[in-house]
Parts: C-alpha cells; structure tokens; sequence
C-alpha cells in the first residue's frame, strides 16, 4: 500500500480504535452480542498513547445513546438553517447523500433510522458481522465515520506574520501547506514535520500583495501572482530553505502580457495548475482569461471573458477542456475549450448573483461548482441549467462598495429572478476582500459541507444538503480570507489579515493535537489497523 494512503487510513483506524471499548489481547472476535465489559481493559493499563487517545474520546461525546436518538452531539452541529435549497430532489443532493452516508445494507443491519447518524460502533460491529456483504466498509461507510469528527476544536498557532495572510492551501496529498501574505513571503510548512518550514520564499516584483499562489501537482514549483501581469514560478525542490528572488533561487518569470500593453497594465487575481502540471490558467483585472503552456513556455490564449474584473478562474476537472470564471460582472461563465474554432465564446452562462464573484471552487467532476458573491451568499451550480445569454434583469444596489461599506440590510433578502442555482447558503460575510470558499474533502467527508472564510473574523462550515450551519470557528481578530481543508485528515487552517494562521483539529483534549507522524508509537499499531479496516 502507498505511504500516501496508509496514513490517513491508519487516521480512520485510530478513530474505530478509540471508539470501540478496547479489547484484551486473546479476546474473541467482535460479535454483535458480545457482552463487551467482560473483556475490558482499564484505561489505566494502557499504554500512554492509548490512554490519550482514550480521554480524547470520551471528550467527544458522540455516544452510541446520542446517535441512535437522531440528535446531533456536541458543539459541531448547530440546528440553524441558513441554506435555502431550491430543489432538494436535485441530483447532487443525492449523490451526496450517497457519498457521505452509510450503505443501506449497513443501516439495515444496525437498525438505524434515515435521518439519524449510525454510531461508529454500531458499523464497526456490523462490518465485523459482514451484514454487508463486502466484508469491509465502503467509501462512503468511511465518508460517514470521519465526516462527523469535524475540525472545530482549537485552534494551534501555525505561524504568525506581522503582515496579512491572504492565501493558504494544503498540497494534494497533505504533506504540504502554502500560506501566502502581504508582505512578500510565500511559506511552505511541512504537515508531517511539525510544520517546520521547508520554504521561505521572497517574492520579485510585488504589487500589492501575493494575489493568488498554486503548487504543482508533483509538488515541485509554485507560482505566485499579484497585481502585475507576470506570473512567478518557483522551484520549491532546492535544498535552502530561504528562497530570493535570483539570489540563491530563480524565481522565473511567465509574462501573460503580450509584450504589448506595457508593464503593470494589470493583475492576476487568480492561477492555477492543471491537474497534469503542463498548464496553467489565470484570471485578471483586465476582464480576461489566460492560458499558459508551461512545456512550450508561452502564451497560448487569451480570451475576453467578462466585462469586468475576472476575480477567480479553475479547471472543471482533470481532462483540462473546461473553465470556470467568476467575474465582477455578477456572471460565472463555462468555457470549453474543444468548441474554440475562430472565435473563443462561451459555452455558458449561470445567472443569479446580484453582486460581483469571490471565488469559484470545483466538485471535481466537470458538472458542479460553488461560488462566493459579494451579494453575502454562496451558491451551487450544475452547468446543465447554463444558458447561451446572461439576464441582467436583477435588482441593482446603487452606490455600494464592498471594499469599505457593510451590505445594505435589506439587499440580503433580494433575489435575481432568474436564479438558475441550486442553492444559496448564507450567514458569512463577503466583504473588504476577494474571500473563498470549498467543498470539503472527498475521501473524509465525501464533499457534505462546504467552507468559507468571513469577514467578520471566522470560518464557517455548512451541511450541503440541509443547507444548515454546522459549525462557526471563532478565533481571528481580522477577516479570514481563505481557509483550507486537510485532503485526509480532520484538520483545518484559517488564514487571517491579522496574520495568524491557525489549525483547527477535531479533539480538544490533548495539548497540541499533531498528525501521526511515522515515527509516532501509533503507526506501529497495524495489526489493529489492519484489522479494524482491512
């Protein structure tokens, strides 16, 4: 098995290691009917590893009597609506549900209802008993045990800058976290190190501020942008850790210019890789998109996309073909590129923002999206209900500036009426900066919620089905504009303009809840690991 995956499944073992009651060595397999006191082991006993992870558990509080009951525990869900979902039969829904809920011969088996969570012990006896069938749980039986230990403990400084942080993200795989701030440094922590730094980088020619950074998919050069038309690239492999710019470190240039409008005749808002690292694709001040082909070193397209700002662009998913864009003009627009012949028009537009678009996060499977708007919400899109027109017909609010004003009260209760999203998920605010939002993780939650940062200091995540408010992390002196979920594990980072960049993990009870780390006693434990999930 790959190292890459052996951790976080070992996560997702020690998680049904320290909810089930712990067993004695010799004692029989797991059987539904086993009256499980007569193996106990006292808490005293064990090793200090499992002693902590013991209490950990007892702190979390997401009892077997909790669940069965259908009410959500502890402080990770709170029962206030804020989603308006405008077609809940809608697909995505469904496969949501289906991707983040158990099996329904699992459910079956454990007599849990619909609605209600089933208790992690209750499927760990029903996977021992294989009333599934399979033997072993499936993606989603995983989806639904790690979904509920939601990051919302904490947090633990990860570092701390005299300047604002404006973009955080972890790698692909976990082992890396980038955090971008004001003051021309780009960090690069390593997760799996004690979030040692592994990468200082200065960054050449800023304007303004680090607008947008993107790792590659090897994880072997960054780029960075600002309000300047060149893009930076990095080769983060370098043995220094310290990175200046043609110092000790070539800090290449990518012009997305033309080399005809002059220096500073823009900015990039918005970059990133391709999922196979030959591209990368940009958003800019000057209503455009941009295409840059990193094997051929140049400039392949530029496309006038929007009448305004282009704050946010992404590839739909891995094949490349298809963009998403995200612009001022309140629009976000759907671009594939196998129809480009002579001229580069697009093959959508999604209507129902009233103000201008923050940020555009990909499902990944080049039909769903979300966006933030500065009308104060986020919405899902399915690019099916596109059209080949946009409707400006939507209530405009004169006079308004996000940048320095609060949005008008009675602004948060209008509606475009041509809306053609799936749902709107409101209470963060979208204020004074371009702030992001994401689904969450695929293998740990199975994308159920989705996460923002706010202007009024905190991180807020929401259930996608129900639309409800799961949690409002609460930390930060000043806005939060980005944030990012760990791929694996259930840890969060928030990053601030007060320039913190903080951790959120999903226990409480240990003083400074780290990942497992390869040489933690923890990891020795396979064969329970390979029991519980293999």
């Amino acid at each position: 098995m790959p190292e890459s995956w052996r951790a976080p499944r070992r996560f997702l073992a020690l998680i049904a290691f320290k909810t089930l009651t712990f067993i004695a060595p010799g004692a029989p397999a797991l059987d539904p009917n086993l009256h499980r006191s007569s193996v106990i082991v006292p808490i005293e006993s064990m090793p200090i590893v499992e002693q902590i992870m013991a209490y950990a558990m007892r702190k979390l509080k997401f009892h077997v009597d909790e669940c069965d009951g259908g009410e959500s525990s502890g402080e990770a869900v709170l029962n206030q609506k804020h989603g308006e979902p405008a077609d809940s039969d809608h697909e995505i829904f469904h496969l949501t549900k289906l991707r983040s809920e158990p099996s329904e011969a699992l459910r079956k088996s454990t007599h849990g209802s619909q609605s209600a969570p089933v208790s992690t012990v209750k499927m760990l006896l029903g996977r021992e008993a294989n009333y599934s069938g399979r033997g072993k749980f499936s993606s989603a039986d995983c989806s639904h045990v790690l979904g509920r230990y939601l990051p919302v403990n904490g947090p633990w400084h990860v570092d701390r800058m005299d300047s604002r942080a404006y973009v955080s993200q972890f790698s692909e795989d976990g082992s890396l976290f980038v955090a971008g701030f004001q003051g021309s440094h780009i960090k690069i922590y390593d997760v799996e190190n004690g979030w040692k730094v592994r990468k200082n980088i200065l960054a050449k020619s800023l304007r303004w501020t680090i607008t947008d950074t993107s790792l590659s998919p090897d994880q072997h050069y960054l780029v960075y942008s600002s309000m300047s038309p060149i893009i930076h690239i990095v080769n983060v492999g370098s043995e220094s850790t310290e990175s200046y710019a043609n110092i000790n470190d070539i800090h290449d240039g990518l012009d997305m210019s033309c080399h005809d409008d002059g220096a500073y005749s823009f900015g990039i808002f918005s970059v990133k890789f391709s999922t196979d690292g030959r591209e990368l694709v940009a958003g800019s001040s000057d209503d455009s998109i941009y295409v840059y082909d990193l094997e051929e070193n140049k400039l392949t397209l530029r496309i006038p996309a929007h009448s305004s700002d282009v704050n946010t662009v992404t590839f739909a998913d891995e094949s490349g073909h298809i963009i998403y864009s995200g612009s001022d003009d309140h629009l976000c627009k759907v671009w594939d590129r196998r129809c480009f012949n002579t001229r580069e028009q697009a093959a959508g537009v999604l209507t129902g923002h009233l103000q201008g678009i923050t940020f555009i996060d990909s499902r990944g499977d080049g039909r769903y999206f979300i966006s933030n708007g500065k009308d104060q919400g986020i919405k899902l899109w399915d690019i099916r209900r596109m059209s080949s027109e946009a409707d400006c017909s939507g209530p405009r609010i004169s006079s308004w500036d996000y940048r320095w004003m609060e949005y008008p009260a009675h602004a948060k209760h209008l509606r475009h009426p041509s809306d053609q999203s799936l749902a709107t998920y409101q209470g963060h605010s979208v204020l004074r900066t371009l702030i992001r939002c994401y689904f969450s993780p695929a293998y740990s939650t199975g994308q159920r919620y989705i996460y923002t940062g706010s202007s009024d200091n905190c991180v807020y995540i929401y259930d996608v089905v129900t639309g409800e408010l799961v949690s409002k992390l609460d930390n930060h002196y000043l806005t939060v504009r980005d944030c990012s979920w760990h791929p694996y594990y259930p840890t969060l980072v928030s990053s601030s303009w007060d320039g913190l960049v903080a951790r959120w993990e999903f226990s409480s009870s240990v003083a400074d809840p780290s990942l497992v780390k390869k040489n933690s006693r923890i990891v020795s434990e396979d064969s329970m690991f390979n029991h519980i999930f293999l």
